[in-house]
Protein backbone atom coordinates (compact mmCIF):
# COMPACT_ATOMS: atom_id res chain seq x y z
CA UNK A 1 0.00 0.00 0.00
CA UNK A 2 1.46 3.10 -0.94
CA UNK A 3 1.53 6.42 1.15
CA UNK A 4 -1.02 8.65 -1.08
CA UNK A 5 -3.31 5.42 -0.73
CA UNK A 6 -2.51 5.25 2.91
CA UNK A 7 -3.53 8.91 2.95
CA UNK A 8 -6.86 8.70 1.32
CA UNK A 9 -8.07 5.72 3.49
CA UNK A 10 -10.68 7.36 6.02
CA UNK A 11 -9.47 5.75 9.39
CA UNK A 12 -5.98 7.29 8.60
CA UNK A 13 -6.65 10.46 10.57
CA UNK A 14 -7.91 8.75 13.57
CA UNK A 15 -4.84 6.15 13.41
CA UNK A 16 -2.33 9.27 13.08
CA UNK A 17 -4.35 11.12 16.15
CA UNK A 18 -3.69 8.20 18.34
CA UNK A 19 -0.10 7.37 17.31
CA UNK A 20 0.16 11.44 18.64
CA UNK A 21 -1.69 10.72 21.44
CA UNK A 22 0.53 7.94 22.47
CA UNK A 23 3.61 9.57 22.04
CA UNK A 24 2.71 12.69 24.06
CA UNK A 25 1.73 9.90 26.61
CA UNK A 26 4.52 8.39 26.73
CA UNK A 27 6.75 11.63 26.53
CA UNK A 28 5.06 12.94 29.52
CA UNK A 29 5.04 9.75 31.72
CA UNK A 30 8.93 10.48 31.14
CA UNK A 31 9.09 13.64 31.49
CA UNK A 32 11.76 13.67 34.23
CA UNK A 33 14.23 11.66 31.65
CA UNK A 34 13.49 13.10 28.64
CA UNK A 35 14.19 16.38 30.30
CA UNK A 36 17.41 14.94 31.97
CA UNK A 37 18.63 13.64 28.23
CA UNK A 38 18.09 16.99 27.05
CA UNK A 39 19.91 18.69 29.83
CA UNK A 40 23.07 16.15 29.23
CA UNK A 41 23.38 17.13 25.68
CA UNK A 42 23.01 20.82 26.11
CA UNK A 43 25.73 20.31 29.19
CA UNK A 44 28.14 19.46 25.98
CA UNK A 45 27.84 22.71 24.51
CA UNK A 46 27.90 25.35 27.82
CA UNK A 47 30.75 26.84 27.15
CA UNK A 48 29.65 27.56 23.45
CA UNK A 49 26.26 29.15 25.22
CA UNK A 50 28.55 30.84 28.15
CA UNK A 51 31.31 32.13 24.89
CA UNK A 52 27.97 33.80 23.73
CA UNK A 53 26.52 35.49 26.31
CA UNK A 54 29.85 36.73 27.40
CA UNK A 55 30.41 38.09 23.94
CA UNK A 56 27.02 39.51 23.65
CA UNK A 57 27.39 41.53 27.14
CA UNK A 58 30.92 43.02 26.50
CA UNK A 59 30.51 44.11 23.01
CA UNK A 60 29.03 47.10 24.31
CA UNK A 61 31.64 48.18 26.10
CA UNK A 62 33.95 46.90 23.43
CA UNK A 63 32.48 49.30 21.29
CA UNK A 64 32.99 51.85 23.57
CA UNK A 65 36.59 51.52 23.57
CA UNK A 66 35.97 51.40 19.54
CA UNK A 67 34.27 54.55 19.08
CA UNK A 68 35.38 56.88 21.90
CA UNK A 69 38.94 56.14 22.92
CA UNK A 70 40.91 54.13 19.58
CA UNK A 71 39.53 56.07 17.21
CA UNK A 72 41.33 58.87 17.38
CA UNK A 73 44.75 56.73 17.77
CA UNK A 74 44.29 53.61 15.34
CA UNK A 75 43.30 54.50 11.84
CA UNK A 76 42.92 50.74 10.66
CA UNK A 77 39.79 49.54 12.22
CA UNK A 78 40.30 45.83 12.07
CA UNK A 79 43.10 46.57 14.80
CA UNK A 80 41.50 48.82 16.98
CA UNK A 81 38.44 46.29 16.71
CA UNK A 82 40.99 44.07 17.92
CA UNK A 83 42.22 45.86 20.89
CA UNK A 84 39.39 47.26 21.91
CA UNK A 85 38.01 43.78 22.53
CA UNK A 86 41.05 42.48 24.70
CA UNK A 87 41.27 45.52 26.71
CA UNK A 88 37.05 45.18 27.19
CA UNK A 89 37.48 41.55 28.55
CA UNK A 90 40.78 42.62 30.71
CA UNK A 91 38.41 45.36 32.19
CA UNK A 92 35.61 42.95 32.89
CA UNK A 93 38.54 40.35 34.42
CA UNK A 94 40.06 42.92 36.37
CA UNK A 95 36.84 44.15 37.67
CA UNK A 96 35.89 40.82 39.03
CA UNK A 97 39.29 40.39 40.44
CA UNK A 98 38.45 43.59 42.42
CA UNK A 99 35.31 42.87 43.47
CA UNK A 100 36.69 39.44 44.71
CA UNK A 101 39.22 40.86 46.57
CA UNK A 102 36.83 42.73 48.09
CA UNK A 103 35.02 40.17 49.10
CA UNK A 104 36.63 37.38 49.95
CA UNK A 105 38.53 38.86 52.94
CA UNK A 106 35.81 40.43 54.32
CA UNK A 107 33.65 37.35 54.08
CA UNK A 108 36.08 35.87 55.97
CA UNK A 109 36.46 38.64 58.41
CA UNK A 110 32.69 38.22 59.33
CA UNK A 111 32.83 34.33 59.33
CA UNK A 112 35.50 34.74 61.72
CA UNK A 113 33.23 36.99 64.11
CA UNK A 114 30.36 34.61 64.15
CA UNK A 115 32.29 31.81 64.87
CA UNK A 116 34.03 33.64 67.76
CA UNK A 117 30.64 34.71 69.28
CA UNK A 118 28.29 31.76 68.49
CA UNK A 119 28.99 30.67 72.28
CA UNK A 120 27.44 34.15 73.19
CA UNK A 121 24.83 34.34 70.35
CA UNK A 122 23.63 30.49 72.07
CA UNK A 123 23.79 32.13 75.53
CA UNK A 124 21.75 35.65 74.21
CA UNK A 125 19.25 33.26 72.56
CA UNK A 126 19.04 30.71 75.76
CA UNK A 127 18.30 33.97 77.82
CA UNK A 128 15.95 34.80 75.64
CA UNK A 129 13.76 31.64 75.44
CA UNK A 130 14.01 31.53 79.27
CA UNK A 131 12.24 34.83 79.24
CA UNK A 132 9.65 34.34 76.95
CA UNK A 133 8.80 31.11 79.26
CA UNK A 134 9.68 29.06 75.50
CA UNK A 135 11.99 27.04 77.61
CA UNK A 136 9.12 25.02 79.05
CA UNK A 137 7.51 24.40 75.85
CA UNK A 138 11.33 23.11 74.33
CA UNK A 139 14.18 21.51 76.15
CA UNK A 140 16.74 24.22 74.96
CA UNK A 141 19.60 22.04 75.70
CA UNK A 142 18.69 19.43 73.05
CA UNK A 143 17.98 22.29 71.03
CA UNK A 144 21.19 24.36 71.04
CA UNK A 145 24.94 23.00 71.61
CA UNK A 146 28.16 24.77 72.09
CA UNK A 147 30.74 25.85 69.09
CA UNK A 148 32.58 23.10 69.93
CA UNK A 149 29.39 19.90 69.55
CA UNK A 150 28.96 22.12 65.93
CA UNK A 151 32.56 21.49 64.78
CA UNK A 152 32.19 18.11 65.46
CA UNK A 153 28.95 17.43 64.00
CA UNK A 154 30.24 19.44 60.81
CA UNK A 155 33.20 16.57 60.97
CA UNK A 156 31.14 13.87 61.16
CA UNK A 157 28.87 15.26 58.34
CA UNK A 158 32.18 15.89 56.33
CA UNK A 159 33.39 12.11 56.76
CA UNK A 160 29.25 10.82 55.94
CA UNK A 161 29.13 12.92 53.19
CA UNK A 162 33.07 12.36 51.23
CA UNK A 163 31.45 11.43 48.08
CA UNK A 164 29.30 14.00 47.58
CA UNK A 165 31.41 16.86 48.45
CA UNK A 166 34.39 15.05 46.04
CA UNK A 167 31.47 14.92 42.93
CA UNK A 168 30.50 18.78 43.96
CA UNK A 169 34.29 19.95 43.62
CA UNK A 170 34.15 17.81 40.40
CA UNK A 171 31.31 19.61 39.61
CA UNK A 172 32.76 22.60 40.55
CA UNK A 173 36.22 21.72 38.36
CA UNK A 174 34.08 21.53 35.74
CA UNK A 175 32.46 24.51 35.80
CA UNK A 176 35.80 26.42 36.22
CA UNK A 177 36.41 25.25 32.68
CA UNK A 178 33.96 25.80 31.16
CA UNK A 179 34.03 29.46 32.38
CA UNK A 180 37.80 29.55 30.78
CA UNK A 181 36.83 28.12 27.41
CA UNK A 182 33.74 30.48 27.75
CA UNK A 183 35.80 33.69 27.98
CA UNK A 184 38.18 32.21 25.35
CA UNK A 185 35.49 31.33 22.69
CA UNK A 186 33.69 34.89 23.81
CA UNK A 187 36.96 36.54 22.66
CA UNK A 188 37.03 34.99 19.00
CA UNK A 189 33.27 35.43 18.71
CA UNK A 190 33.84 39.54 19.51
CA UNK A 191 37.02 39.24 16.77
CA UNK A 192 34.86 37.44 14.18
CA UNK A 193 31.77 39.93 15.04
CA UNK A 194 31.95 41.32 11.59
CA UNK A 195 32.27 38.27 9.18
CA UNK A 196 29.52 36.36 11.78
CA UNK A 197 26.29 39.18 10.96
CA UNK A 198 27.80 38.86 7.69
CA UNK A 199 26.84 35.27 7.14
CA UNK A 200 23.75 36.01 8.82
CA UNK A 201 21.92 38.70 7.10
CA UNK A 202 23.30 36.34 3.84
CA UNK A 203 21.37 33.79 5.23
CA UNK A 204 18.44 35.95 6.41
CA UNK A 205 18.26 36.96 2.67
CA UNK A 206 18.41 33.74 1.27
CA UNK A 207 15.22 32.15 3.80
CA UNK A 208 13.12 35.46 3.20
CA UNK A 209 11.70 37.58 0.30
CA UNK A 210 13.28 41.09 0.00
CA UNK A 211 10.04 42.41 1.76
CA UNK A 212 10.13 40.07 4.59
CA UNK A 213 13.53 40.43 5.45
CA UNK A 214 13.29 43.86 5.92
CA UNK A 215 11.15 43.04 8.72
CA UNK A 216 12.88 40.25 10.43
CA UNK A 217 16.04 42.59 10.30
CA UNK A 218 14.00 45.52 12.31
CA UNK A 219 12.60 42.89 14.50
CA UNK A 220 15.94 41.32 15.81
CA UNK A 221 17.38 45.02 15.62
CA UNK A 222 14.67 46.06 17.94
CA UNK A 223 15.26 43.23 20.10
CA UNK A 224 18.70 43.92 20.50
CA UNK A 225 18.25 47.33 21.44
CA UNK A 226 16.39 46.41 24.41
CA UNK A 227 18.31 44.08 26.06
CA UNK A 228 20.88 46.00 25.42
CA UNK A 229 19.63 49.16 26.62
CA UNK A 230 18.07 47.07 29.65
CA UNK A 231 21.59 45.24 30.66
CA UNK A 232 23.82 48.59 30.40
CA UNK A 233 21.41 50.85 32.20
CA UNK A 234 20.67 47.66 34.85
CA UNK A 235 24.58 47.72 35.37
CA UNK A 236 24.71 51.45 35.82
CA UNK A 237 21.83 51.44 38.48
CA UNK A 238 23.14 48.53 40.35
CA UNK A 239 26.67 50.58 40.90
CA UNK A 240 24.76 53.69 41.73
CA UNK A 241 22.95 52.00 44.31
CA UNK A 242 25.89 50.34 45.71
CA UNK A 243 28.30 53.10 45.58
CA UNK A 244 25.23 55.29 47.27
CA UNK A 245 24.68 52.49 50.25
CA UNK A 246 28.66 51.76 50.56
CA UNK A 247 29.03 55.89 51.16
CA UNK A 248 26.07 55.82 53.67
CA UNK A 249 27.66 52.70 55.66
CA UNK A 250 30.75 54.67 55.75
CA UNK A 251 29.67 57.83 56.89
CA UNK A 252 27.90 55.52 59.95
CA UNK A 253 30.95 53.73 60.06
CA UNK A 254 29.23 50.34 59.67
CA UNK A 255 31.37 47.41 59.25
CA UNK A 256 31.67 45.44 56.11
CA UNK A 257 30.59 48.23 54.02
CA UNK A 258 32.91 46.58 51.11
CA UNK A 259 30.94 43.21 51.31
CA UNK A 260 27.52 44.59 51.86
CA UNK A 261 27.67 47.27 49.07
CA UNK A 262 28.28 44.77 46.78
CA UNK A 263 25.91 42.30 47.53
CA UNK A 264 23.18 45.10 47.77
CA UNK A 265 24.53 45.82 44.23
CA UNK A 266 24.85 42.73 43.01
CA UNK A 267 21.41 41.79 43.97
CA UNK A 268 19.62 44.97 42.96
CA UNK A 269 20.26 43.27 39.15
CA UNK A 270 17.21 40.78 40.08
CA UNK A 271 13.98 42.48 39.32
CA UNK A 272 11.52 42.43 42.02
CA UNK A 273 13.68 40.28 44.53
CA UNK A 274 16.30 41.28 44.64
CA UNK A 275 16.58 44.49 46.74
CA UNK A 276 15.08 42.20 49.81
CA UNK A 277 17.50 39.66 49.65
CA UNK A 278 19.98 42.13 49.42
CA UNK A 279 18.12 43.91 52.30
CA UNK A 280 18.04 40.49 54.28
CA UNK A 281 21.78 39.30 53.49
CA UNK A 282 23.42 42.71 54.34
CA UNK A 283 20.86 42.89 57.66
CA UNK A 284 21.97 39.67 58.96
CA UNK A 285 26.08 39.98 58.94
CA UNK A 286 25.56 43.70 60.23
CA UNK A 287 22.52 42.07 62.99
CA UNK A 288 26.01 40.19 63.61
CA UNK A 289 28.40 42.85 64.78
CA UNK A 290 25.70 45.75 65.76
CA UNK A 291 21.82 45.10 65.79
CA UNK A 292 21.14 49.03 65.44
CA UNK A 293 23.92 49.22 62.13
CA UNK A 294 21.18 46.54 60.73
CA UNK A 295 17.94 48.43 61.79
CA UNK A 296 19.39 51.45 60.35
CA UNK A 297 20.90 49.99 57.32
CA UNK A 298 17.29 48.14 56.84
CA UNK A 299 15.46 51.85 57.06
CA UNK A 300 18.37 53.28 54.37
CA UNK A 301 17.82 50.45 52.73
CA UNK A 302 13.74 50.97 52.10
CA UNK A 303 13.93 54.63 51.66
CA UNK A 304 16.78 53.80 48.80
CA UNK A 305 14.83 51.59 46.67
CA UNK A 306 11.68 53.46 46.91
CA UNK A 307 14.22 56.89 45.32
CA UNK A 308 15.27 54.09 43.01
CA UNK A 309 11.72 52.45 41.83
CA UNK A 310 10.73 56.26 41.38
CA UNK A 311 13.69 58.48 39.88
CA UNK A 312 16.29 56.71 39.07
CA UNK A 313 15.21 53.82 37.16
CA UNK A 314 12.74 55.65 35.43
CA UNK A 315 14.99 58.62 34.84
CA UNK A 316 17.90 55.55 33.14
CA UNK A 317 15.28 53.19 31.42
CA UNK A 318 12.51 56.02 30.20
CA UNK A 319 9.30 54.46 28.62
CA UNK A 320 11.55 51.50 26.26
CA UNK A 321 10.38 49.23 29.11
CA UNK A 322 6.63 50.45 29.21
CA UNK A 323 4.87 47.13 30.59
CA UNK A 324 2.67 46.16 33.51
CA UNK A 325 3.94 45.23 36.65
CA UNK A 326 1.63 42.28 36.34
CA UNK A 327 3.54 41.16 33.46
CA UNK A 328 7.22 41.83 35.30
CA UNK A 329 6.32 39.25 38.02
CA UNK A 330 5.04 36.79 35.85
CA UNK A 331 8.01 36.68 33.53
CA UNK A 332 10.17 36.73 37.05
CA UNK A 333 8.79 33.40 38.40
CA UNK A 334 7.88 31.70 34.98
CA UNK A 335 12.36 32.76 34.10
CA UNK A 336 13.54 31.45 37.02
CA UNK A 337 11.60 27.96 36.97
CA UNK A 338 12.61 27.31 34.28
CA UNK A 339 16.09 28.47 33.34
CA UNK A 340 17.20 29.71 37.17
CA UNK A 341 19.19 32.86 38.11
CA UNK A 342 20.04 33.70 34.26
CA UNK A 343 15.87 33.48 33.59
CA UNK A 344 15.04 35.51 36.41
CA UNK A 345 18.13 38.26 35.44
CA UNK A 346 16.75 38.31 31.67
CA UNK A 347 12.43 38.36 32.81
CA UNK A 348 12.02 42.06 31.95
CA UNK A 349 13.51 42.02 28.91
CA UNK A 350 12.23 39.38 27.51
CA UNK A 351 8.85 40.58 28.92
CA UNK A 352 9.59 43.76 26.96
CA UNK A 353 10.17 42.06 23.81
CA UNK A 354 7.05 39.59 24.34
CA UNK A 355 5.07 42.86 24.95
CA UNK A 356 6.20 44.58 21.94
CA UNK A 357 5.56 41.46 19.59
CA UNK A 358 2.61 40.96 20.67
CA UNK A 359 1.49 44.61 20.12
CA UNK A 360 3.23 45.33 16.93
CA UNK A 361 2.72 41.81 15.54
CA UNK A 362 -0.26 39.95 16.65
CA UNK A 363 -2.57 42.18 17.88
CA UNK A 364 -1.78 44.04 13.80
CA UNK A 365 -2.47 40.77 12.49
CA UNK A 366 -5.64 39.85 14.54
CA UNK A 367 -6.93 43.60 13.91
CA UNK A 368 -6.72 43.29 10.48
CA UNK A 369 -8.44 39.79 9.75
CA UNK A 370 -11.28 41.23 11.77
CA UNK A 371 -11.51 44.02 9.66
CA UNK A 372 -11.11 41.73 6.45
CA UNK A 373 -13.96 39.51 7.66
CA UNK A 374 -16.21 42.68 8.70
CA UNK A 375 -15.60 44.17 5.23
CA UNK A 376 -16.59 40.50 3.77
CA UNK A 377 -19.74 40.25 5.93
CA UNK A 378 -20.54 43.66 5.05
CA UNK A 379 -20.42 43.49 1.48
CA UNK A 380 -22.38 40.15 1.26
CA UNK A 381 -25.23 42.02 3.54
CA UNK A 382 -24.96 44.60 0.95
CA UNK A 383 -27.70 43.37 -1.52
CA UNK A 384 -30.32 42.88 1.36
CA UNK A 385 -30.24 46.06 2.82
CA UNK A 386 -30.66 47.52 -0.66
CA UNK A 387 -33.80 45.94 -0.82
CA UNK A 388 -34.96 46.85 2.86
CA UNK A 389 -34.75 50.12 1.95
CA UNK A 390 -36.38 49.76 -1.72
CA UNK A 391 -39.22 48.50 0.33
CA UNK A 392 -39.85 51.08 2.68
CA UNK A 393 -39.36 53.64 -0.18
CA UNK A 394 -42.26 51.82 -1.72
CA UNK A 395 -44.34 52.32 1.32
Amino acid sequence: MGVNNFKEKKWSGYIFVACVSIAFYVLLSNIGDVWKAVKGFFDNFTPLFLGCVLAYLVNPLAKVYDGKVFKRFIRKEKSRWSISVVLAMLTVILLLAFLLGTLIPQLVDSIRTFANNFDGYLAALKSFAEKQQISKLVDMNKVMSSSETLLSDAKDYIVDNIGNIVNASADAGKSLVSWVLGIILSIYLLLSKEAIIVGIKRLLKAIFSKKNNAGVIKFFERCDAILNRYIVFSLIDGMIIGIVNAIFMAVTRMQYAGLVSVVVALTNLIPTFGPIIGAVIGGFVLLLVNPIHALAFLVFTLILQVLDGYIIKPKLFGDSLGISSLLILAAVIIGGNMFGVVGILLAIPFAAILDFVYKDYILVILEARRAMKDREYDDDNIPDKISEKSKTHKK
